[in-house]
């Protein structure tokens, strides 16, 4: 039954790591948009960035006047790593798992002790899905429009962006490519039109609306280091399966296929979108003298119902020995009963995830304390309680879930999973000073405080973040009256320590754990490291 269980598990875990890239979203919030807001720690809401205002605070749009286009390129540079130790006594069942862990020889070489690395991006494409790019920097471009009329209080814009992007690739020999091997979560805004009001010389408002495709996508191998393979591995080895006897044949056949706590299960992929997921975006701004200006904007959640495929490839082994264990007498019976896996060689079919994309607002001032000198300061907060758990269902009963739904009723049926996260919301400060040193030359700097949305014993390589700061340098030239360049160098770092049996997202080692532990016993420390480089051209035309 635990096997089954396990399997269970990788799914969750899988879509949970696909969207605990969600947890990729809250450090990948705001990180591909514009470089004035990223050099200024993202304290904007009360000095928007050009036309990308339609994110930050729509009313800003009322700063720009005539027709200007804005073009936006960041180049995107990361280093995600792992690495993984094995405490005294690293054991499962006995069987030592210095020597056993990892697997050796012409298999992938995964050692217990050893270091996971990647600084390869991969992006999720609409109508492609998951790609990786090459190794280095990932380009992440916007552009955007505006029109005011002279002597109008209204002006319209509309933008291309990605307010939320993130996703890396290991390669297939790499110790962390359990947890996973690649993924992606992104949201693309395509369409997003919004007209900014001068209401009078101190108040404008903004309001606009945000037309959005939304995909998660991830690929992995899987294990299961648990007690009960160990209990398979053991008995595997007292039958002496090796020599090809099956000495309680008919009764109990073990010998099908070698299993074990470290042995691999098989490979899982998964894939869902959505094409057209709205939200709308409200902003207000005050000034009322020359050196003061307040800012406020809130973006709305959207409830979304993201359909795609899953794919779940057994290895020979896996599903050799299910088939072998169901073709004896008492395997038969006790597989009707506790509905154990029957070694299908292969599993798909569709699924559909219910996802809230989260609300944010965020408010702040900008005061200019000396003719040469502006500073910043935001607040802003995400509504990522939403994420309390991931619920999938499936266009079929699967047998991966038939004995999750004995084990957990509350979260398990034969054609649906429900996967607890226990996201929480957050409050994040963000801080920019910027010194104007000559009437087109303004520098510069920032730092944003980015806590984390996961609680502790949610933690995993799949999301590898913490707290994290975001500090940033840049700058801004007037090349001419009517453009406008902007730039910027920004540097985030998070650092986690997983001890063992801390986080049952990535290594529990009890043996009622649902969710997918494939470090099981493991102590785990992940760090990830992104640069990030930009640049804006804003013009009349």
């Amino acid at each position: 039954m635990r096997p089954n269980r396990c399997r269970t598990r990788i799914i969750g875990a899988l879509a949970a790591g696909a969207v605990s890239c969600s947890a990729h979203a809250q450090l990948a919030q705001n990180l591909t948009i514009h470089p004035k807001a990223l050099a200024l720690g993202n304290a904007v809401t009360a000095d928007p960035p050009g036309i990308m205002a339609i994110h930050y605070n729509p009313a800003g749009l009322t700063k720009l006047d005539g027709r200007q286009v804005e073009v936006n390129l960041l180049g995107i540079y990361l280093d995600n790593d792992a690495d993984f130790t094995a405490p005294e006594g690293y054991n499962i069942f006995g069987i030592d798992g210095l020597e056993t862990d990892p697997v050796t020889g012409e298999q992938r070489d995964r050692v217990a002790n050893s270091h996971s690395h990647t600084n390869t991006v991969a992006l999720y494409i609409p109508g492609y899905g998951l790609q990786k790019l090459p190794p280095g920097p990932a380009m992440a471009p916007s552009a955007g429009i505006s029109i005011k009329k002279p002597g109008s209080k209204l002006t319209f814009g509309n933008a291309f962006y990605m307010p939320m992007a993130a996703g890396f690739y290991r390669e297939k020999e790499d110790p962390g490519s359990y947890q996973p091997k690649a993924t992606a979560l992104q949201r693309t805004t395509y369409l997003s039109p919004t007209v900014g009001y001068e209401v009078n010389d101190e108040w404008a408002v903004g309001a606009g609306i945000h037309l959005s495709h939304m995909g998660i996508a991830a690929d992995q191998y899987m294990r299961a280091p648990n007690m009960l393979l160990g209990v398979a591995e053991v008995l595997q080895d007292a039958f002496n399966c090796e020599s090809g006897d099956e000495p309680l044949a008919p009764w109990l056949a073990l010998c099908g296929g070698n299993v074990g706590p470290w042995d691999d299960i098989g490979a899982l992929s998964i894939d869902v979108q959505q094409t057209m997921s709205p939200t709308y975006a409200l902003g207000v701004m005050w000034e009322p003298t020359d050196w003061f200006s307040w800012g406020a904007s809130y973006t709305s959640e959207a409830d979304m119902n993201m359909k795609g495929q899953f794919a779940i490839e057994y290895t020979e082994d896996w599903s050799g020995f299910w088939q072998s264990v169901n073709s004896s007498i008492l395997g038969a019976i006790g597989s009707a009963i506790l509905s154990l896996p029957s070694g299908a060689p292969r599993e798909s079919g569709n699924v559909s995830l219910d996802l809230t994309y989260p609300q944010h607002f965020q408010t702040g001032v900008s005061v200019k304390v000396h003719p040469r000198l502006t500073l910043n300061v935001d607040v802003g907060w995400t509504d990522y309680s939403e994420w309390d758990a991931l619920e999938f269902r499936f266009d079929r009963n699967l047998e991966f879930l038939n004995a999750a739904r004995i084990l957990s009723p509350d979260n398990a049926t034969p054609n649906s999973l429900r996967l607890p996260l226990g996201f929480k919301d957050q409050w994040n400060w963000a801080f920019g000073a910027e010194f104007h040193a000559s009437s087109r030359l303004d520098l510069r700097a920032g730092v944003e405080i980015r806590d984390s949305v996961i609680p502790d014993d949610q933690r995993s390589i799949m999301a590898p973040f913490g707290g994290a700061n975001l500090y940033s340098v840049g700058m801004g030239y007037r090349w001419d009256r009517d453009t406008q360049i902007d730039m910027n160098l920004s540097y985030l770092h998070s650092i986690e320590e997983i001890p063992a049996d801390t986080s049952c997202n990535i290594n529990c080692d009890g043996i009622t754990n649902i969710i997918y532990n494939p470090y099981a016993g493991l102590d785990v420390k992940t760090s990830l490291r992104v640069v990030m480089a930009g640049l804006s051209f804003r013009t009349k035309f």
